[in-house]
């Protein structure tokens, strides 16, 4: 498929383009191309192309590409909007007003009130019959996995009530007097 598109030449940093008939499966600097059809210089804003071989070869099938595409429409060469050659990025959106957010919201609400209500019983069912089912089988699973942990935990076990002990004795003392303290008050 032949296309006309641009060709780079020049020094670094000091670009200029020629417009060239190619293959579209050549690369841009192979150099191999069918024919030359003008150049492009973007510093000094200068464009020189052969419209009468451009329209021929754009009649024979030659697809353009996006940049001399918007070259020609700007030459009016051709007829057209110019095409947008950056990436594509999001597309803006608009927010949303408040009465389309709810207008939203309600049949989702909706929606799940009523799904649940249907699924509820089913849950239940299933539930008891695989409790039944499971209930022999997850016992020795669970003795197999506790017997490893454990020995770690009953030793943390037994430290922190050894703690809460000693934070409580001192407590009891005060408890006491107040309830002493109570009763004395009462009886006068």
């Amino acid at each position: 498929m032949l296309k006309i598109r641009l060709q780079r030449v020049g020094r670094k940093n000091d670009p200029a383009f020629r417009v060239v008939v190619t293959d579209s499966k050549r690369g841009p600097k192979s150099g191999d191309n069918v024919e030359l059809l003008g150049s492009y210089n973007p510093h000094m804003d200068k464009v020189q192309i052969n419209s009468d071989r451009v329209k021929h070869w754009m009649s024979v099938g030659a697809q353009v590409s996006d940049t001399v595409h918007n070259l020609l429409v700007s030459e009016k060469i051709i007829e057209g909007k110019k095409v947008n050659v950056l990436p594509k990025k999001n597309p803006i959106v608009k927010e949303a007003t408040e009465e389309e957010k709810k207008a939203e919201e309600t049949p989702k609400a909706e929606a799940e009130a009523e799904a649940p209500k249907e699924e509820a019983p089913t849950e239940d069912v299933k539930s008891e019959e695989e409790v039944k089912a499971e209930v022999p089988v997850e016992e020795p699973k669970q003795e197999d996995v506790k017997e490893e942990p454990e020995t770690p935990k009953e030793e943390e076990k037994k430290e922190e009530p050894k703690e809460e002990e000693a934070k409580e004795k001192p407590e009891a003392p005060k408890e006491e007097e107040e309830t002493k303290e109570k009763e004395e008050k009462k009886a006068e």
